[in-house]
This record gives C-alpha cells, structure tokens and sequence, in this order.
C-alpha cells in the first residue's frame, strides 16, 4: 500500500493547528516557551495537536476518572484536565519533582489543579496502589519506554468496558521498523508492541500522530 501519511512538514502542522477551533492558548503558548528552555528533555513535550486530541476526546468520552503516567511539565495533563466533565479527576503519575512544579504552577493558572492529582513516586508503585475496580475511562501512557509493559498490565484490569487507552511514542522516533535498530527504546517499544496486538482484552489501532499514538478499547 502507498502510505497517506507520513511524518509532518512544519508548515503542515501548523496549518493542522491552525485550523482546529481549539488552538494552543497563550497560556498553553507559554508552557511551550518555558519548557523548551529545558534544551533536550523539552523533546518530552507532547505536540500541540496531541493536546487538542486530548482534550476533545476526554470530553467526547464524558471521562470522569482519568490516569496520566509520565506528566513532565503539564501540557497533556492540562490538556485532559480541560476536557474533564463536572466532577473530573486526573491521577498524575511522576517521578520529578523539578519537572511538576513546572506542571503546577500551569494547572493553578489554568484553574484545573482541583481536578488533579499528582503522586510523586515511581508509577508501578502508585498504580498497583489503585483499587482493582474497573473504573478509569481514560489512561495517557507517555513515560520510560522499558516500562510501558508493566504500566499496561496494571492499567487494562482497571479500565472500565468502553474506556480507552492512549499510548505515545508507539513509532520510537520511526525506528520500529528497523529490527536490526536497537538504539534508544526501539526494542522496548516493539515488545510492547506486540504485546498490545496480541492482548485480546482490547480492540487496538495505531495512529500517525507526531511519534505514532496507540488507541486501545477495553473490551
């Protein structure tokens, strides 16, 4: 088959943000700016257009109990946060206290930091801490590759029928096709890969969105 999409020009994403009826406010504009002074980890950073996905289907799915495991300084945090129905509430999962004071200093300005819960500690640990209920809608998957496996098998016992998974970084920078590549997460991604396709508790489908987004139904 002859690909449709491929990796973006910088004038197509623009157009692509432009042309969204929620484009990146100046306070998302500023989360942008402060973290790309970070030098390399500011790469971390999700796109403007994962955001506005993020926050239209958090809103489309009705979420009320969101999971986020990777939060570095907010800009999907924010973005989940702002798409949360009355009563919302999004569990952040991080290990960097310099990265998440960014976060909260934006979530304040923001006014969602009621909806937003931040535990500091390694994520298996707090995840293995949630109630075994089935009762998360939505899950943003978007920390250390090599433990994408681990989050998942505690994360898809807890998600509710009908609640959805989205994983970033599924493409490991376009490597994952070359398996005589093993740099970075390459490896860690295939095998995680392979893991979603071959778990039948879900329904998954991979998406071109910046570094390919993994979109999972709980079955």
């Amino acid at each position: 088959m002859t690909p449709k999409s491929d990796r973006l020009s910088p004038e197509l994403q623009q157009y692509m943000i432009t042309h969204s009826s929620t484009p990146p406010d100046q306070l998302l504009l500023d989360l942008i700016d402060e973290t790309a002074q970070l030098g390399g980890s500011a790469s971390m950073q999700i796109s403007p257009e994962q955001g506005q996905f993020l926050t239209l289907l958090t809103s489309i799915l009705g979420v009320r109990n969101a999971v986020e495991v990777g939060t570095f300084t907010g800009y999907s945090s924010l973005s989940i946060a702002r798409g949360l129905g009355p009563g919302g509430h999004l569990l952040c999962c991080d290990v960097s206290d310099e990265w998440t004071k960014i976060a909260r200093r934006y979530w304040a300005r923001a006014g969602v930091e009621d909806r937003i819960e931040l535990r500091l500690a390694p994520a298996l640990e707090s995840l293995r801490a949630l109630p075994a209920d089935p009762v998360i809608d939505l899950t943003f998957l978007d920390a250390d590759k090599d433990g994408y496996i681990g989050y998942w098998e505690e994360l898809v016992p807890r998600t509710r029928p009908g609640g959805v998974l989205l994983v970033d970084n599924v493409f490991s920078g376009g490597r994952v096709t070359d398996e005589s590549d093993h740099a970075g997460s390459a490896d860690a991604i295939r095998a995680f890969n392979a893991h979603v396709v071959a778990d039948d508790r879900v329904e998954a489908v991979m998406l071109a969105i910046a570094d390919g987004l993994t979109i999972a139904r709980r079955k």
